[in-house]
């Protein structure tokens, strides 16, 4: 299945068994500049949409990755605390921050397609 985005920049890929995979778009990591460091949530923690989950530092700014989504933490990219910058280098893939056990599968379907995604940008 394809990506899903919020309007604070965070994406969304739906796995298995109501488990989606979380990190920020290419746009975020451009805004941010050079991640250097970044704060992971802790697995079993449980949070609701909009949520402060993770904490993402740059040479510019610290911001906060938000929940697109209600549920728990399943599994964390540790590789982060030691590579950071990988978000910068492949924001939709292997730079992705976290999975969430989702407890509320209907909040996918509020979330914004690419093309729903690419129009809030312009």
């Amino acid at each position: 299945m394809s990506l899903k985005y919020t309007a604070d920049h965070e994406w969304v890929k739906p796995e298995a068994d109501d488990i989606v995979l979380v990190g920020i778009t290419e746009h975020a990591q451009e805004m941010l500049g050079d991640i250097v460091f970044v704060e992971l949530p802790e697995i079993d923690s449980s949070f609701n949409q909009g949520d402060d989950i993770s904490v993402i530092e740059s040479v510019k700014a610290a911001s906060e990755l938000k929940a697109p989504v209600s549920g728990s933490i399943v599994a964390i990219n540790e590789a982060l605390a030691d590579e950071p910058a990988t978000v910068n280098d492949d924001p939709t893939g292997a730079g992705w921050f976290c999975r969430i056990r989702l407890s509320d599968p209907s909040e996918l379907d509020n979330l914004m397609d690419e093309a729903g995604y690419k129009a809030i940008l312009t």
